[in-house]
């Protein structure tokens, strides 16, 4: 194939997609929702796109629902909570990392054997990828359970907020499995194209913690308050109820994966296969989320409000965030699934029609933040210096957002090919070489303080943008062999 093509799509690039408009789509959209799968090898390609992207959006709507409840019910308990929180995810952001490096993994080849007609190679590769993520997952976790106030301390935490949040940490990271199981089964649902499936299961997990998150924190009746611990109790817990039905599905053959027991058994060939598209995945999403462990170590400097404004400030942020997420993760499933039927300009049409509408919902999205920032963060904080924080947070990646969204569907269709080398290769440019330095020059050495910090971000996030673009427009990712 040429380096010079793709192009991207105008609006009358595909007649097909007029089809759109036909009187079956509201049927076809309730069927996604009930977990019905979807083949995005056929048909019009903006109807595939709106079929994976709304249970994908709806599925971290509901995450990005709960993210913010959660927010508000911690800022109730005062700064240090927010604090204790604010680096404890910030650590569990290294745990993600892993996760999404080995979902992308997943993704790639169950979406590949999918558009291959092979659903007993893509129940396989998704039941190997379980089984990676309970290694990772046996590491972090027993790192979360010996060491919680090393951690906290390592990241620049106070004393206060070290005593407030050793429970929660070793909760929350201790019990990092089931962020582990939950991310790559999704994964593997999405792959198959279940992408309804997938939004059950989250849902069902965040329901659960919005739920139990008051009850525990506060208390009710005979159950006592635990506070900052009983958010992460009920973190853990809800995660565990997701997981449950999601291993309900896959033994009771609900969906398009249906694993047999040999499944579960380790595949020396598969495993290794895993391995070389998931490393550099997981090396990808280390590079993109230690950055922001150091940030929030530049940022500790500055004192525990500064943390927490910055925290409260990205809650905000992810609920408005997390729907183009959930789009950027069908053009993943669309590129793999069509590379997988021999279909590679299909592909591409489909990462560039899923970018127009996520650059619209980012502008949209980044006009909210600039005008209701100061109100959010009113909502979230008394603090006034965690407000201004926040609200800076807000106004500056608000005017960029839909470099933001760029950045995530280019990045997500380029893992989708099995290429989860290249964007690593420019996250290591854009985050390390370019973000950090800059940070550390505006923040301490020019006095910007925590603004000099979202300066940084907001350039960064520019610069990877425009090289993801690029690389993708250029099209060796359609060689990619997975």
């Amino acid at each position: 194939m040429s380096d010079t093509e793709p192009t991207p799509p105008t609006a009358s690039a595909s007649a097909n997609d007029d089809a759109l408009a036909r009187p079956g789509l509201w049927r076809d959209i309730t069927a996604a929702l009930r977990g019905e799968t979807q083949d995005g090898t056929r048909g019009p390609l903006g109807r595939a796109v709106l079929l994976l992207s709304i249970p994908m959006i709806l599925e971290l709507a509901l995450e990005s629902v709960f993210a913010l409840v959660d927010a508000i019910f911690v800022s109730r308990l005062g700064s240090d909570a927010v604090a204790a929180v604010g680096i404890t995810e910030s650590l569990l952001t290294l745990v993600y990392a892993v996760a999404i490096g080995l979902s992308a993994a997943c993704t790639a080849m169950v979406a590949r054997r999918t558009g291959e007609h092979d659903p007993e190679m893509a129940a396989r590769s998704g039941m190997q990828a379980v089984l990676l993520a309970l290694f990772g997952a046996a590491i972090t976790g027993t790192i979360g359970v010996l060491m919680p106030a090393r951690l906290l301390r390592m990241m620049g935490a106070s004393e206060e907020v070290v005593a407030i949040g050793v429970p929660y940490t070793t909760l929350v990271i201790g019990g990092s499995v089931m962020v582990y199981l939950l991310f790559i089964i999704n994964a593997a649902f999405r792959g198959a194209g279940d992408a309804g499936l997938a939004m059950r299961a989250l849902w069902v997990a965040n329901l659960t913690n919005i739920v139990l998150d008051p009850i525990l924190i506060f208390g009710l009746g005979p159950i006592p308050a635990f506070g900052l611990t009983g958010a992460g109790i009920a973190t853990v817990v809800g995660r565990g109820v997701g997981v449950g039905l999601q291993v309900f599905i896959l033994v009771r053959g609900r969906g398009a994966l249906r694993p047999r027991f040999a499944d579960v058994l380790p595949d020396r060939e598969l495993l290794a296969r895993l391995l070389r598209i998931a490393w550099t995945g997981v090396v990808q999403y280390l590079l993109a989320t230690a950055s922001w462990v150091v940030l929030v170590r530049l940022l500790s400097s500055f004192g525990s409000s500064a943390i927490a404004g910055y925290t409260l400030g990205l809650r905000v942020l992810i609920f408005l965030l997390l729907p183009g997420w959930g789009m950027s993760n069908a053009a993943a499933t669309l590129v793999g699934q069509n590379l997988g039927a021999g279909q590679p300009e299909r592909a591409a049409r489909a990462a560039w029609i899923t970018t127009g509408a996520v650059m619209i919902y980012f502008a949209v999205a980044g006009g909210a933040m600039i005008l209701f920032g100061p109100w959010a963060m009113g909502l979230l904080s008394n603090d006034p210096i965690a407000q201004q924080v926040g609200i800076d947070l807000l106004r500056i990646m608000g005017i960029i957002f839909v470099f933001d969204g760029v950045a995530m569907v280019m990045t997500q269709a380029l893992n989708g090919a099995g290429d989860t080398a290249t964007p690593s290769v420019l996250y290591a440019i854009g985050y390390w070489a370019f973000q950090l330095p800059l940070a550390w020059l505006l923040a301490l050495q020019w006095d910007f303080g925590p603004r000099g910090v979202i300066y940084a971000i907001a350039a960064a996030q520019i610069l990877v943008a425009a090289m993801t673009a690029y690389v993708f427009q250029r099209g060796r990712w359609k060689q990619q062999v997975v």
